[in-house]
């Protein structure tokens, strides 16, 4: 399944989303344009060994920012399109519901989280992590939060029968999420050079929780209901 687009309108303009999807763009084009050096993604990826070596070896704000620069980088243009492109699917709805402000600072909550629930569970990995997946996977639990049934124009291929369908967001999100955390469980690769799917599975939660927080305070607070159609 490739979604095509959401059928859920948008109420303002997506000024962050579009800034986070030119940014990211923007900083891939100059790293091509520099040879996509591993200088790069060692320095401004979050490489999990270095975060236990002492101070006196990785000073302490080498690090943090990694955290924050990494969902900036990416490995490739396949890396790099895939992020935003879901990020442009999904992002213009989420950023109408919490605002632009503070869809921007989910946004890197979720990708900071994301990365957390990676290091934790791949500690000693030497190989440096990058990519906005874990932001964008935030954006997609805050989705399925806020607009479960949302239709989802949705590419469907089954060998050689292709067609297109509106699917509720709720299936699309729900299956594309069991895909992440199945694959976290079975990567063979360790973490080592293969894809964070705990990153991805780290981000959506976090951008479960935020959304599920956000209903509620709207609810105890006597705000307006959630559309979910």
């Amino acid at each position: 399944m490739f979604p095509i687009k959401s059928l859920m309108p948008s109420g303002r303009f997506p000024f962050v989303t579009w800034l986070l999807i030119l940014s990211n763009a923007a900083i891939f084009v100059y790293m091509w344009k520099e040879g996509l050096s591993s200088v790069y993604f060692i320095d401004y990826g979050i490489v999990p060994a270095k975060l236990g070596m002492p101070s006196g070896v990785v000073p302490f704000y080498e690090k943090v920012y990694p955290f924050f620069t990494y969902m900036f980088i990416h490995g490739g243009w396949l890396h790099l399109i895939f992020n935003v492109y879901f990020l442009y699917i999904f992002g213009d709805n989420v950023e109408c519901r919490l605002g632009h402000g503070r869809y921007f600072a989910f946004y890197a909550a979720s990708g900071i989280i994301g990365a957390m629930t990676y290091v934790m569970l791949s500690p000693t990995t030497g190989y440096p992590m990058v990519g906005a997946s874990g932001a964008v996977a935030g954006v997609m639990g805050a989705y399925l939060v806020f607009f479960p049934s949302a239709r989802i124009k949705t590419l469907v291929i089954i060998i050689i029968f292709i067609t297109v369908v509106n699917i509720p967001a709720v299936v699309f999100i729900g299956l594309w999420f069991l895909i992440q955390i199945g694959s976290a469980f079975f990567d063979l690769s360790g973490g080592d050079g293969g894809v964070a799917w705990w990153a991805h599975v780290g981000g959506f939660a976090a951008g479960v929780v935020f959304a599920l927080a956000v209903r509620f305070l709207s609810f105890f607070r006597g705000g307006r209901a959630e559309s979910a159609l």
